[in-house]
Order: C-alpha cells, then sequence, then structure tokens
C-alpha cells in the first residue's frame, strides 16, 4: 500500500517504531507449539505512524486499507476492540495508518501498530488500564507486542514475552529490505531450524547482540534475503531481524552508514535509523503529557 497522510482532524499522532532482534536463539518447542527462545529488542527512530480521533458512538473505524487484510482482521482494530473489551469504555475511534514498515519484514510493523493503538487509545479514552494490563492484552495479539507496549529495549524470553530492560549501545543502524516477505509461521515449522541453542543470561550477551537461529533457514528458502546478507556483508558484519525479511548493519555514526546506503543496489531498498533504548512512541506520550 501506499503511504497515506493523517489528516488534520486526528486528534492524536504517535509513531509506531520499528524494532530489530539483535540476537534470535530458539531453545527448544514448547508442548503448545509455541518455541521457548531468547531475543534481544531495540527500538528504531524509524516506523509507521497512527493518527485517532474520538467517536462517542463505540465505533472503530480504520480509514486506511491494507491490501490482503480485512478491517475486522487488522491487528490494529482487533487491538482497539480487545481495549473497549477489557476497559468496558462505551467509546469509538477513528484510527489513520501512515504505512512506512515492510509487511513481513521482521521488524515489527504490525506488533507496533497494535502496541501503539493500545497506548494511544489508552490515553484518549482515559481508560488508565496501566503498562502491566496493556501488555497482557498484547500479548493476546501477539508475542512481539508486549515489548512494544512498555517500550524498553529488552532481553526476552519464553516466547517473548517475558522482558528485562536492558541499556544498550545506541548505534546507527542501516536496513535493507529485501522485496520478499516472509511467514513466520513457515520460518518456525521448518524441520532444519535450530532449536537446541543453550540458553544465557543477559549478562553474558555477546557485544551487539549474537547470532539468529532463523537465518540459515530463511537464506535456504528465500535467495533474496540471502543475497541481501552477501552484499550488506561487503560492506559491515550484517545479520537478519526476527524472522526476516530485513538485514542490517550497525555503524558509529550517521555518516558512516549513508556512505554504504549509496552503494546499495537500486533493487535492494534501504533506511537509516538510530537505535534507542526508549521507544519513540513512549518518548513523545511523555513529553506531551509534560506539557
Amino acid at each position: 500500500m501506499t503511504a497515506t497522510s493523517i489528516p488534520a482532524r486526528a486528534e492524536l499522532v504517535l509513531p509506531a517504531p520499528a524494532k530489530l532482534n539483535l540476537m534470535l536463539h530458539i531453545l527448544g518447542r514448547r508442548a503448545d507449539g509455541y518455541h521457548q527462545l531468547q531475543t534481544l529488542f531495540q527500538f528504531l527512530d524509524h516506523g509507521d505512524e497512527l493518527g485517532f480521533a474520538l467517536r462517542k458512538d463505540g465505533e472503530i473505524r480504520l480509514h486506511t486499507e491494507v491490501a490482503g487484510v480485512p478491517h475486522d482482521a487488522n491487528l490494529i482494530v482487533r487491538a482497539a476492540r480487545r481495549l473497549q473489551q477489557e476497559s468496558g469504555t462505551t467509546l469509538g475511534a477513528d484510527i489513520w495508518l501512515d504505512k512506512r514498515l515492510p509487511m513481513g519484514g521482521g521488524i515489527g510493523g504490525g506488533s507496533s501498530d497494535a502496541a501503539t493503538t493500545l497506548v494511544g487509545l489508552d490515553h484518549l479514552w482515559q481508560t488508565n488500564l496501566g503498562e502491566d494490563r496493556l501488555a497482557a492484552l498484547g500479548l493476546s495479539l501477539g508475542a512481539d507486542v508486549p515489548v512494544f507496549v512498555r517500550g524498553r529495549a529488552a532481553f526476552a524470553e519464553g516466547v517473548g514475552e517475558e522482558l528485562q530492560p536492558v541499556t544498550l549501545a545506541e548505534p546507527w543502524f542501516l536496513v535493507a529490505i529485501p522485496q520478499v516477505s516472509i511467514s513466520t509461521a513457515e520460518v518456525f515449522a521448518d524441520p532444519e531450524l535450530t532449536r537446541d541453542t543453550p540458553a544465557i543470561t543477559v549478562r553474558s550477551l555477546p557485544e551487539g547482540g549474537g547470532r539468529n537461529d532463523c537465518q540459515p533457514v530463511v537464506e535456504k528458502r528465500y535467495p533474496e534475503v540471502r543475497n541481501a546478507l552477501i552484499t550488506l556483508n561487503k560492506f559491515v558484519a550484517a545479520k537478519m531481524t526476527g524472522t526476516g525479511a530485513c538485514v542490517f548493519g550497525s555503524f558509529p555514526n550517521l555518516a558512516d552508514a549513508d556512505k554504504v546506503s549509496r552503494q546499495l543496489p537500486a533493487t535492494l531498498p534501504s533506511f537509516i535509523a538510530r537505535g534507542c533504548n526508549r521507544s519513540p512512541l513512549h518518548r513523545q506520550l511523555e513529553t506531551a503529557t509534560r506539557k
């Protein structure tokens, strides 16, 4: 879909930032089919943007169409309705989405949109559920939603919902976007996926994260991702985020990241963003609240 400007009548406009998995280890598969994992999340100062306006009739209306996703199935709409149910509010909302993050890219677009909806409407509706209840609602929508709700860089365990805040270096990242959408379910179902990586502690994390157990599977299944890694590795140590497709490298400053981005082929879109230990969503809301 093309980017959509958010109309002036939106009462609240908030970012839905991207995230990177700086490492992703698969420890095993649970009896319920989910995978036990350890991962390291950091936010980026780049992402989607959502606009919200209050409705008195209780209706939830997302005015931006997302190709291939029916209105009622969109995580934004589902998040808003879950918040209505949990809080008992009779209020509704008009919602607009300026979609900048690729779908199926492994940088958290849908999960971040859902979290911004929960946090934003909790603020707009004054339902005041608190971070813990919002994070629990988020987990019912997707394993990555709670980290966006809480808004702190974190070492995550379980299925990704057991979060331990961490303070990391905040380098500049060059994120390349292979032109393919990857199914997380397919990656986790692959028989060749490593599922026996030994657990580590947050204290033993290697600087810059570590490896991604999903990367070999994705490289084998998707040549677009393999080729992007080969290209980026010519300039910087590159790895994949989440279950892909996006790949990234880190740089000490913007100038170095920009120099490499200009050498990437036109067939490999990319963006540059700063790593953030505090989510841009929460920084913006805290600033607005203090005014």
